[in-house]
């Protein structure tokens, strides 16, 4: 009995460490960087810009779960990720936030996280189709070719849902409505590169499916 719990435990070890080492080199120096974050947050006060929306959200009934961070903290952690910046000085983390309501507060909270999702899909085809009428612009690419990746990142709007892994919860409040369902709000963050990773994978996915080898020069001209 010892040795096959012992077995058992050597085989989540190893699920872990594998699980770990799948990680690329900017995930695991995201997750520290967050860490750091957070011990940051607790020790310092909070914005005023976020104690004035929270005193706003706290007015119109939002409130936290039990061991959540105070509403200003989780609002100070939001606004300091907005203003960070990648190397080539654009936005590191690209933003969602959505509501639902649920007969109980875990419905209400999944559903709201799958909404901010979609918010996030939404995002990143926009970002990318402006990307894709830059490069029309600037003559490297065809408008027909364009229209084509356009396309392609339509169709692959739930395929992009699908492929955005971890988000980073950054903020989440929920209130009770007089019919005792619960309203939950939540804000996520996603990482820029990531994001981009998931269009390229849509894209290429529904261009591969179609017998177009348009990802090929895509590959070539926005260094995907």
């Amino acid at each position: 009995m010892k040795k096959t719990i012992l077995f058992m435990v050597l085989c989540l070890m190893a699920g872990t460490t594998a699980s770990y080492a799948q990680l690329t080199k900017e995930q695991i120096k995201e997750r520290k960087e967050m860490r750091k974050l957070s011990k940051k947050e607790l020790s310092e006060k909070a914005s005023k810009q976020a104690r004035k929306e929270a005193k706003k959200l706290t007015k119109d009934d939002w409130t936290i779960t039990p061991g959540a961070l105070p509403i200003d903290k989780q609002l100070d952690k939001s606004y300091l990720m907005q203003q960070e910046f990648d190397e080539d000085m654009f936005p590191k983390y690209i933003m969602a936030e959505a509501m639902s309501i649920g007969e109980n507060y875990d419905a209400a909270k999944m559903q709201a996280q799958e909404l901010a999702k979609q918010s996030l899909a939404g995002q990143i085809q926009t970002e990318v189709t402006a990307l894709i009428e830059n490069t029309v612009a600037n003559k490297q690419l065809e408008a027909e070719e364009a229209a084509s990746v356009v396309q392609s990142l339509s169709a692959g709007k739930n395929l992009i849902t699908q492929s955005i892994g971890r988000v980073i919860p950054v903020v989440e409040v929920y209130r009770t409505k007089a019919n005792k369902n619960k309203e939950v709000l939540v804000r996520i963050a996603y990482n820029s590169k990531m994001a981009k990773a998931a269009a390229k994978a849509a894209v290429r996915k529904d261009l591969e499916k179609r017998g177009d080898d348009l990802h090929k020069k895509l590959d070539e001209l926005l260094g995907w």
